[in-house]
């Protein structure tokens, strides 16, 4: 997702097009006997214990490091009990809901007609602010045991569901997939030269990953989950593959499907090239091709057949994924919508009660030694238009949050002369401004202050946290965003979770090939009537969404060198870029080097446009190693 322009379908030159995204939401509301999964996310027995463990598997003064636990573990020591699990199943059968516990006993998956679930939670609509959210209700024995109930639609009358269905996608999420079709890679190059150029083998011989790869470190007896809203073309897997010389066989893929089946999955997939099959595609092609060796798990939250939420199907996703235990390291470029309450899509559960609920699942996923990877998004500080800065959810302390950078180059664009000496913060106002003003399309990567987690333990005394340095190039008026006239140099400080905690090139300018096929369509020149058409489609691109799961990918390399994973990477990082042998490179000048807005602190080892800075791998892996 996370590209630097929204995707939008729009009439070009006469050819309807899929340019730079889709937007997918919440679905408009259906026949009543429609399923619908709804995730109920349970308290553990004790969180600060759980915090506590987490930190401990990482901390190699600690009894319990690298001690990871088994699902089955983590519910005897952290989850609710199968009693409680039973009396939830109890309760729910009375109203024909499917239940089934997420290994861990952390959540539970529900699954009915919407109609049931309203019944067996004592539904009712909350009118507040112009919004209809839902008000439930749980027996008391169970209602303290819920940390949040995810995706329960309201009631509503008939004329609220006519009005619904016409503003469906109003309050959407636009979950972002940009595949250029103007500008395509050079496929008379094959194999490591194609790889070179726009793969895999850039990405590692920038950020010394190539030095593992010498060792014949590959990311073999690993698997990558990769979490997504589409399923993907196995074919455009191969096909992809082969352009680059990377291990073609499939055998190593696994489909997986949380939320709807398989045959509606690859049915929505098939209706025409959308952004979320897109963006799943090169994410697959991305963590793939940077660890070879390693298996992949892709797992598909598609809800076109059900009538179920976005947060709740990002929700299932995730969960499905940890509580099967099968990957080392998850990776996402999706998220469920914004760190903004009064954009914020599900009825049941509020932005901060998701936030609390997905942040237990991602503690769960670290207690099991699982890595997580999010791309931190696109737009620098503004992840959703506006004047104040917000982010995507979510900026979970407990995942990796992975900025965007620029390598050198130099073109000529919009008839004049781009230079980027060396490698910068991704924040492009510079390449062609008048178009971008024009539209409002500046990108960057995501970075800055979250609105919903505190500063954590293992950010707190790092040089450059909470504090910052930065300058207004942009400003927001009628709607979107202008050039700053004059722009200044702001100073100041914040007090919660900063991002990203690392980057990587990110930069369109600088980006990577994909590959994807399908349906989309165009115009017939004589009868002027819209026809589908077959389209196999390479372009080259950028975003966080390209970095995110080839740093998913650089961690299974290191993994196939280890005995246990490596885990939760954050406490371990932060504690490296510290050390006088650091493996970042710190990205601290105060010029030419920012995300739109936040720029380095000179001297200062964190910034909040690239976090730690870029990642050298051959030191990365040495200091992991000593820490056994």
């Amino acid at each position: 997702m996370l590209r630097g322009r929204q995707l939008t379908v729009a009439m070009l030159s006469g050819l309807l097009v899929v340019g730079a995204s889709t937007i997918m939401g919440v679905r408009p509301a259906r026949a009543a006997a429609q399923t619908t999964v709804v995730n109920v996310a349970l308290k553990p027995t004790n969180e600060t214990d759980l915090t506590n463990y987490v930190y401990a598997t990482v901390d190699p003064t600690s009894a319990q490091f690298h001690q990871y636990l088994t699902p089955a573990a983590f519910a005897s020591k952290f989850g609710q009990s199968d009693g409680t699990i039973q009396s939830f199943k109890d309760y729910l059968k009375q109203y024909h809901v499917q239940v089934r516990a997420y290994s861990g006993n952390l959540a539970l998956k529900l699954t009915a007609t919407t109609t049931n679930l309203q019944k067996a939670f004592k539904v009712k609509a909350v009118k507040k602010g112009g919004r209809t959210t839902t008000a439930y209700q749980l027996p008391g024995q169970l209602s303290n045991k819920a940390v949040a109930v995810i995706g329960l639609y309201p009631k509503q009358s008939k004329a609220s569901k006519v009005a619904k269905k016409a503003t469906a996608h109003k309050h959407s999420v636009a979950l972002t997939a940009d595949l250029s079709t103007s500008d395509k890679p050079d496929t008379s190059l094959v194999g490591n030269a194609f790889s070179k150029k726009y793969g895999a083998a850039k990405f590692a011989n920038a950020y010394k990953l190539n030095t593992l790869y010498n060792q014949g470190l590959q990311g073999q007896g690993q698997r990558i989950g990769i979490i997504n809203t589409s399923d993907v073309r196995d074919s455009d897997l191969v096909t992809y593959w082969q352009q680059a010389g990377v291990n073609d066989d499939l055998s190593r893929v696994q489909h997986i499907y949380p939320v709807d089946s398989k045959a509606q999955a690859q049915k929505a997939m098939n209706v025409t090239i959308q952004a979320s099959q897109m963006e799943a595609t090169l994410d697959a092609q991305s963590a793939s091709s940077v660890a070879p060796q390693a298996g992949i798990d892709l797992y598909s939250g598609d809800i076109s057949g059900t009538h179920t939420t976005l947060p709740s199907s990002h929700y299932a996703t995730f969960m499905t994924a940890i509580s099967s235990n099968r990957d080392q390291q998850l990776t996402s470029s999706m998220a469920p919508g914004f760190e903004v309450a009064s954009d914020w899509d599900d009825p049941s559960a509020t932005v901060s009660q998701y936030s609390h609920a997905f942040n237990l699942i991602l503690e769960q996923a670290a207690a099991q030694g699982i890595t997580v990877f999010q791309a931190s998004g696109d737009r620098g500080p503004y992840a959703q238009s506006g004047a104040k800065e917000n982010h995507l959810m979510s900026t979970s302390p407990y995942q990796v949050l992975v900025g965007g950078t620029t390598l050198p180059y130099q073109k000529i664009i919009a008839n004049k002369v781009v230079t980027v000496p060396k490698e910068r913060a991704w924040g492009d106002t510079y390449s062609s401004p008048a178009y971008d003003t024009k539209y409002s399309s500046f990108s960057g990567g995501g970075g800055g202050f979250s609105a919903l987690n505190p500063t954590p333990r293992y950010q707190q005394g790092v040089s450059g946290i909470n504090t910052f340095r930065a300058i207004n190039y942009l400003t927001f008026k009628k709607g979107k965003y202008q050039l700053t006239k004059h722009p200044h140099v702001i100073f100041g400080t914040g007090n919660s979770r900063n991002l990203p905690d690392i980057a990587g090139n990110a930069d369109r300018q600088t980006g990577y090939a994909s590959y994807v096929s399908g349906q989309r369509y165009t115009v017939n020149a004589k009868t002027h009537k819209a026809v589908k058409v077959s389209a196999k489609l390479w372009g080259i691109d950028g975003g966080t969404s390209f970095t995110t799961p080839q740093m998913a990918g650089a961690n299974a390399v290191i993994n196939s060198g280890r005995q246990t994973p490596v885990g939760f990477w954050n406490p371990q990082i932060y504690q490296f870029a510290q050390e006088t042998d650091s493996p970042f490179n710190v990205l601290d000048d105060a010029d030419n080097n920012d995300n739109l807005y936040y720029t380095g602190q000179p001297g200062k080892l964190y910034n909040q446009a690239t976090g730690l800075g870029t990642i050298n791998f051959e030191k990365l892996r040495s200091c992991l190693k000593s820490l056994k």
